[in-house]
């Protein structure tokens, strides 16, 4: 069994804004992988569907992106799944715009959701992250103002683009592991950084 875990805030007022990047990549997933509807349960929405036999549960944490390990580690306990079939997907102000980037594990790297996680999973960090690049505040801008608001329409189709370039890593990262994911998906540069 896999778990794919998009973070970002429920309710409607949230649902087009940066930090909610993670429940929109959720959305396609479940789409394109033909999903079951959408049930609470575990303090999340939850769709299930097989890929190649295998499950695959996509998970929305409900709890509001702070406490999303709330969600996250009842989830992975009772289902028993080791930390490296949790997928976490989440925005990234630390990457330009539409950027992507997949890795092993790994910090918080100061994002309040999957610092919830890490810390609610006893403080494990070896699951695999989709940081999807939001970009840095503009000046006189608070962090909370900028990944609480809404994109601008030529940021949220380059969004939409790196959605789309997303859902094809995922998958990857299922069938092929994260390794082969990266190798495939991070920008060139990065795995040549990486390779060094």
């Amino acid at each position: 069994m896999k778990i794919f875990v998009g973070l970002g805030n429920p309710t409607p007022e949230y649902a087009a804004t940066k930090h909610n990047v993670g429940f929109m990549l959720a959305d396609r997933l479940a789409a394109q992988i033909t999903a079951s509807d959408w049930r609470e349960r575990f303090n999340a929405l939850i769709a299930e569907a097989f890929l190649d036999g295998e499950k695959i549960l996509i998970v929305k944490p409900q709890t509001f992106m702070n406490l999303s390990g709330e969600a996250v580690a009842p989830l992975v306990n009772f289902y028993k799944v080791d930390a490296a079939d949790l997928t976490v997907a989440h925005d990234d102000m630390d990457l330009p715009l539409g950027m992507i980037r997949l890795r092993p594990k790994g910090s918080s790297g100061g994002h309040r959701g999957v610092e919830s996680i890490i810390q609610h999973l006893g403080g494990v960090q070896n699951f695999p992250r989709v940081r999807i690049g939001v970009g840095r505040p503009p000046q006189n801008w608070t962090v909370n103002h900028h990944v609480l608001s809404p994109f601008a329409q030529d940021d949220a189709d380059k969004i939409s683009a790196a959605l789309d370039e997303l859902v094809p890593a995922v998958l990857c990262i299922f069938k092929e592991g994260i390794d082969n994911a990266m190798n495939k998906f991070n920008p060139k540069r990065q795995r040549d950084i990486a390779s060094r």
